[in-house]
């Protein structure tokens, strides 16, 4: 397929800047990918839609995803955490300001981090910056690695676990460009930028989907008998990184680590062989099981990296349910969705989503793809 076929008008408006007041209370769109039946609005016994009372549809929210699961189905959670990414500081000698994104540690013992700066011209090999007026937070530029793309050496001597407490307490969260651009980064956004079940750290984006599991409808899900399989894919900022090729094939995805361990495997594994519906919950999850999924439809260990890039066709090989947010135009995030669904299904939910005012990113509603 063509990047142009992935391009809709998006109103800015509809761009949500902020979660919802609370987890769970986001619009709920359903997919049904065989039929290609829509659901948007709650409906009485009877299959009418219900109105409020100034006669406004009243939509499905996400806590309404319960109704479409059984006991013994299972959801694949992706526990990666997100940590404070984004610094900013100043160069030496001429006190420019200037912002660094952490990507990821390199070597603990010599203090090296990939990172990202801004303004990318200004900042180059053996220049110092500083993170505090008066600090100790100093990092030298020792490589260029890409445009923007720096390798820092931070000078700061104390050991590894005192030094990561410090350097991330000068850290802000790392929303995406889209929302920093629009509004500044609080101290608030660390904890609504991260899903409540993460535990691994090592993300520079949340899992977004995720954000909209509340502990009061995961233990509804308990209740219920739902399954959950938790697998790890550090986000990177691959998926915001603007696609650049008309020709979808020429697209190269930049790689994460990622790790799927042999009680995720057993969980996911049981559920598949029962005939039970699996879950992937977010588009970062569906990457990395598709990743890890072998021949026979099975998932397996993993301990590595992917690149994995996925557009339509593609015959998805372990979910058979996919719940993830609406995502901006041409991004691979709604590719994703595009290749799970049917890509005319799929388009048709956006045009829907635009016209009815849903709001799109990574605090936006969520569209859920189940394979009936």
């Amino acid at each position: 397929m063509k990047l142009s076929q992935f391009k809709f008008k998006l109103p800015e408006e509809l761009v949500a800047l902020e979660p919802t007041a609370h987890r769970d209370e986001c619009r709920l769109m359903v997919l049904h990918r065989k039929s290609g039946k829509i659901e948007m609005t709650k409906q009485d016994e009877e299959g009418n839609d219900l109105k409020d009372e100034e006669g406004n549809p009243v939509y499905l929210d996400f806590r309404n995803i319960l109704d479409y699961f059984d006991e013994e189905d299972t959801f694949i959670f992706n526990d990666t955490k997100v940590f404070p990414a984004r610094l900013y500081g100043t160069k030496e000698k001429t006190d420019a300001k200037i912002e660094v994104f952490l990507l990821r540690e390199l070597n603990r013992d010599l203090r090296l981090w990939d990172v990202l700066v801004e303004p990318a011209r200004k900042i180059r090999i053996g220049n110092k910056l500083f993170f505090e007026d008066d600090g100790p937070m100093v990092a030298e530029v020792i490589d260029n690695t890409t445009s923007r793309g720096r390798t820092l050496r931070f000078l700061y001597d104390c050991p590894h676990d005192e030094f990561k407490q410090e350097l991330f307490a000068l850290g802000a969260a790392p929303l995406p460009r889209y929302i920093i651009d629009r509004r500044p980064a609080v101290p608030e956004d660390m904890e609504i930028f991260q899903t409540i079940y993460a535990k691994n750290e090592g993300a520079v984006t949340a899992p977004a989907t995720g954000l909209h599991f509340s502990r009061e409808l995961l233990k509804r899900m308990e209740i219920r008998g739902i399954n959950f399989a938790y697998i790890t894919l550090h986000c990177g900022l691959g998926n915001f990184d603007a696609i650049e090729v008309e020709d979808l094939t020429k697209h190269k995805m930049s790689s994460e680590q990622m790790f799927v361990n042999k009680e995720a495997c057993d969980i996911v594994n049981r559920t598949k062989e029962a005939g039970h519906r699996v879950c992937s919950v977010g588009v970062s999850t569906a990457r990395a099981t598709e990743s890890a999924v072998g021949t026979d439809g099975l998932l397996k260990e993993f301990e590595g990296w992917t690149n994995k890039f996925i557009f339509p066709p593609y015959d998805f090989g372990m979910s058979n349910a996919l719940v993830a947010n609406f995502y901006h135009p041409e991004s691979p995030m709604m590719m994703i969705q595009a290749s799970f669904g049917g890509y005319d299904n799929v388009y048709e939910c956006y045009t829907k989503a635009v016209k009815n005012g849903y709001k799109f990113g990574c605090f936006g509603d969520a569209l859920l793809i189940v394979d009936d």
